[in-house]
């Protein structure tokens, strides 16, 4: 006999509808499975087996044959046991429900999502909402999930979310013996925004002024950020800040960020809803790949988990000049394109990147109280680690001097970051009026030309500081378009509608005294 469930598959962050299909026929024995089947889907046979046994039904010892279509479709991952399992309860008519079922008439017009422990109990599976997200643009209504799962999948409107402890309850549930009621969210786990705590405030940082003025300016706007001083003057912690004065996550954003981290596995059941802006610091050590995303089968990278936050790169040279280099496309797209032999797929990569370096080798070049040991030439060496053409890619850069005992010793709290997060806030509803009309726009980091040349208009008295420092700093386009952006996001801070000759300077000061584009 013949029999149907569907599930799905995720290809990058969409989820594809799969249908399972069981055949079971009379003959030797047998368990087969087809459909391009990864080897955590071949090992279903044993997983699915034992559940049923255990789960009091009977594993019919016929042939059997899995098809998992579309079958050019590569299947991976364990949250196919649940569909075969139920395909094979149908196709060997051990699930019949009556039409009067109360809150399913039958296993058809549903999803079932579930990786199979050997006791019939149903585990955690990676993935769950952008699988239900499919759902719902396909008027699927009905979905059936690993309890575990129930909170995550429940972020999708308009899908019935049943969360399922056993195969044997759901086998109960679908002959309307025990019926399941359908997962109702819990409202306190979405966190409000008001309600984060961070755990690094500005106040915190002690001195350092014109650098925390550049952390304002970066949260405003969105631009990117690089630190140089020595070490112990605070680079990392400046840099741990950076989320406490951003403005909080959309719900659109937050859904963005979740299904990134439901893919990779990072979604937690007490908070299923990312509402926190990312902050992801990789080691120097880490991969292209693991920087981008790849794989045979690409998944997200740590630009794609920063997405909606901050990248933030310490010790910046320390990092292969092949894996920064790779950073260079996805600092303008704001997306990352994977090519493989079996497809390409695209991750987002809108983030904030936050570099931190030392000037030297030995970190003390320029140092007023600790000489240098390191010659010209290795300081030159070290520098020219990061290319010229990813610097021009960086909106600002400042130096963070080494503190002074007085400023350490003070026991006055700064400024909060509460404090600077208001006058941030101020900044991008300012930027949310301006690009109203342009729906992939959201701050003035993503202004592309023709927006740089409609809304960064120059007083008649900044015209010739513009082409002064056009020339003394050999600024590329793309420089002059990232100062002018820079010079906007000032101006937005003081409530300014075209950029003045103050604003154009100040954003000056953050460009590389020695121009390497």
């Amino acid at each position: 006999m013949l029999a149907k469930a569907c599930s799905c598959a995720v290809v990058g962050l969409d989820g594809a509808l799969v249908e399972v299909e069981v055949d079971i026929s009379h003959g030797l024995p047998a368990f087969n499975i087809v459909g391009l089947p990864d080897a955590a889907v071949n090992e279903a046979k044993e997983r699915v087996r034992a559940a049923i046994k255990n789960s009091g039904a009977i594993f019919p010892l016929k042939r059997i044959i899995v098809n998992l279509a579309p079958a050019d479709l590569r299947k991976e991952g364990p949250a196919y046991d649940l569909p075969i399992a139920i395909a094979i309860l149908l196709a060997s008519e051990q699930i019949a429900p009556p039409s009067a079922t109360g809150a399913v008439a039958s296993a058809e017009g549903a999803i079932f999502l579930g990786e199979l422990s050997l006791d019939g109990g149903l585990r955690h599976t990676h993935g769950v909402l952008p699988m239900v997200t499919m759902a719902a643009e396909r008027r699927i209504t009905t979905v059936f999930v690993p309890a575990a799962d129930a909170p995550e999948a429940a972020l999708v409107e308009g899908v019935a979310i049943y969360p399922v402890e056993t195969l044997a309850q759901l086998i109960a549930h679908l002959h309307g013996e025990h019926p399941i009621t359908p997962y109702t969210p819990d409202e306190s786990l979405l966190m409000a925004a008001d309600e984060i705590i961070y755990p690094f405030d500005l106040s915190d940082v002690r001195g350092q002024e014109h650098v925390k003025r550049a952390l304002e300016v970066v949260a405003s706007g969105a631009h990117n950020l690089l630190m140089s001083g020595p070490p112990g003057s605070g680079k990392t912690l400046i840099a741990r800040t950076l989320p406490s004065i951003l403005p909080p996550l959309t719900l659109s954003e937050a859904l963005d960020v979740t299904k990134i981290y439901s893919v990779s596995g990072l979604v937690s059941s007490a908070q299923p809803l990312v509402r926190q802006r990312p902050f992801r610091a990789p080691h120097h050590t880490t991969s292209h790949a693991g920087l981008v995303g790849g794989g045979r089968f690409p998944r997200p990278g740590e630009i794609s988990l920063a997405h909606r936050g901050v990248l933030f790169l310490d010790e910046l040279p320390e990092f292969g000049q092949n894996t920064l280099e790779v950073l260079r496309q996805p600092l303008e797209d704001h997306v990352v394109t994977i090519s493989r032999a079996q497809g390409s797929v695209t991750f987002p990569a809108n983030f904030i990147l936050v570099g931190a370096m030392n000037p030297c080798p030995c970190g003390y070049s320029g140092d007023p109280t600790r000489e240098c040991t390191c010659s010209p030439s290795a300081v030159t060496r070290y520098q020219k680690r990061i290319s010229g053409p990813l610097l021009d890619r960086i909106d600002i850069h400042v130096t963070v001097p080494r503190v002074e005992y007085e400023k350490l010793a003070d026991r006055r709290l700064g400024e909060t970051s509460a404090d600077v997060r208001k006058r941030v806030l101020a900044a991008r509803e300012r930027q949310a009026r301006r690009f109203a009309g342009h729906p992939r726009i959201i701050c003035n980091a993503e202004m592309g030309p023709a927006e740089v040349r409609r809304y960064c208009d120059l007083e008649a008295s900044a015209q010739p500081l513009m082409r002064a420092a056009m020339q003394r700093l050999q600024l590329s386009a793309r420089a002059f378009h990232r100062v002018l952006k820079v010079a906007r996001t000032i101006a937005d801070l003081a409530d300014a509608e075209i950029i003045g000759a103050p604003h154009l300077a100040e954003a000056l000061q953050y460009r590389p005294r020695v121009d390497v584009s």
